[in-house]
């Protein structure tokens, strides 16, 4: 798909970290970016810098999201490229020792739901409501191509540690929705993505660098290579060419920098 100047797209989490890097680099190549986020303040401040918009958007509620791509197309136009970064979970292991009670005490499942809320049933939403739209729009090129939806799993799908049971089936279940969802919409000229980032250098990560040292050099050395943390530009550069190759469809890219996830 020939990323074209004007062409609209949405980045949800685009405040900050993967989602703004993504943001960033599909508006240099010329798209009209909706950032869709909770973090006003970031979110407007990023959508200006990059000549995009900002939307407040809550991932976890319908209703939000459905307000939130309408005021995207409204300003942009029906997008063709969705990128979806943004998610909420909890973390914690299925059986633990509470220091209170002075016993083992069970993972609630509420903490589960909540996860699975946040990022697999958040990621069906995002996907299909743009899905939706897509569907409704013209094609681009010659293949019948409308849009290039890309979500974000983790490489915790496959090497989940201890206390990611949550986090880490949920990111395995937006890896399963891929190819289903990719066949759904074939006929449609959808294509259907997602990827898998290692350990990246996000604000929450860099954070560490002055709280712990030591624990970041730990990190850094973890790599096999490049012996350093992933940058979030190198995410949003693989981003870009999912979108771009019309090719790429029902696949989950491991970016990693060849890492494979100890269990703690």
């Amino acid at each position: 798909m020939k990323l074209s100047d004007g062409m609209a797209a949405v980045v949800t989490g685009g405040a900050s970290g993967l989602g703004q890097a993504s943001a960033a680099a599909l508006a240099e190549k010329g798209l009209k970016v909706a950032i869709f986020d909770i973090n006003n303040e970031d979110g407007e401040a990023h959508a200006k810098a990059i000549g995009g918009t900002f939307h407040h958007v809550n991932i976890m509620d319908e209703d939000s999201v459905e307000a939130g791509f309408a005021a995207a197309r409204a300003a942009n136009g029906q997008e063709r490229v969705t990128v979806h970064c943004a998610m909420a979970s909890k973390r914690g292991k299925t059986i633990g020792w509470d220091k209170a009670s002075g016993g083992y005490k069970r993972l609630p499942t509420e903490d589960y739901e909540f996860g699975a809320q946040g990022i697999l049933v958040a990621s069906y939403r995002v996907a299909s409501i743009s899905a939706l739209g897509m569907a409704n729009s013209d094609p681009v090129n010659d293949d019948g191509e409308r849009g290039s939806i890309t979500l974000t799993a983790s490489v915790a799908a496959q090497d989940g540690q201890i206390g990611q049971t949550i986090y880490g089936s949920c990111k395995s279940g937006v890896n399963g929705m891929v190819l289903p969802m990719a066949r759904d919409l074939m006929d449609l000229g959808i294509r259907v993505n997602s990827v898998m980032p290692g350990i990246f250098a996000t604000p929450l990560m860099l954070g560490m660098k002055d709280r712990n040292p030591q624990m970041w050099d730990q990190l850094n050395a973890s790599v096999p290579f490049p012996k350093r943390l992933g940058e979030p530009e190198e995410f949003a550069s693989l981003i870009v060419e999912i979108a771009r190759n019309t090719y790429i469809n029902g696949h989950q890219f491991r970016l990693d920098g060849a890492i494979r996830m100890p269990p703690k």
